[in-house]
């Protein structure tokens, strides 16, 4: 069955990013689609001891229009800009 049309159709979406440690900062890693909260808060955590800093957040949004709430965190590892560390964090 098909939406609507004009029917904006939600979806989550759980990212873990890590972040590498380069002359002069960091520089982000490819993210990682996770399955849910629970399993990207596992993920950033154990890949918090190989890389400098990670965030796991998460997205909710209609992917065929591209419109995306802001994300909420879920868990950060490291230091990470005040820009990541002041996001709303996921209850």
């Amino acid at each position: 069955m098909q939406p609507e049309v004009g029917v904006k159709v939600m979806a989550a979406f759980f990212v873990v990013q890590t972040f590498s440690k380069i002359k002069g900062g960091m520089r982000p890693d490819l993210p990682v689609q996770a399955q849910n909260t629970a399993h990207a808060r596992r993920m950033a955590e154990r890949l918090s001891l190989q890389k400098e800093a990670v965030v796991a957040f998460m997205r909710e949004g209609d992917p065929s229009t591209g419109d995306y709430d802001e994300p909420l965190l879920i868990a950060t590892f490291g230091e990470l800009p005040d820009e990541i560390m002041q996001l709303q964090r996921v209850n």
